[in-house]
């Protein structure tokens, strides 16, 4: 078993727009993060049905380790978890694995969807060059709202 931890939330209101930091969030199933640019439907990717809601379930949740931030700060390239866009920083918890697995956090049960590979839009937006490589195969996981519920820096992560 996989335990680790929740160390902060964040949400973007616009595909362009800052993001900002929570002390707790609502996690929809098949919408995404109350609040979120996705949950609204004003995400930077154009599969979301603007009528209905609905979307790749992959942009439901996004999760970064603070550890591929210190890989990141190692190779020389400082980033900040609100300059990856993501919206759980954890650590402790090796995301890539947790790919097409269930897991839990907090009171949310998730399931890993696929890596959430950096891009040039996130490099662009922050103003970091470099950022897009220091991330690259640790970029973080997509996931999907399983159960509803809060999200909370200090939540357990659980992966069986």
């Amino acid at each position: 078993m996989t335990q680790g931890r929740v160390l902060a939330v964040l949400i973007a209101t616009d595909k362009a727009g800052p993001t900002v930091e929570l002390k707790s969030v609502q996690a929809v199933p098949g919408r995404g993060l109350e609040g979120d640019r996705y949950f609204s439907a004003r995400g930077t990717f154009d599969d979301v049905d603007k009528k209905t809601g609905s979307h790749d379930p992959g942009r439901e949740v996004t999760l970064v380790a603070v550890e591929a931030l210190e890989a990141a700060a190692a190779a020389g390239v400082a980033l900040t978890h609100a300059d990856t866009r993501r919206n759980l920083l954890t650590r402790g918890v090796p995301l890539n694995d947790l790919v097409g697995r269930e897991f839990t956090v907090g009171p949310v049960r998730l399931r890993g969807i696929r890596l959430c590979h950096p891009c040039g839009h996130m490099e662009k937006l922050i103003g970091k060059a470099g950022a897009e490589a220091a991330l690259l195969n640790r970029g973080g996981l997509r996931a999907e709202i399983l159960t509803p519920g809060t999200l909370r820096p200090g939540d357990t992560v659980t992966a069986d």
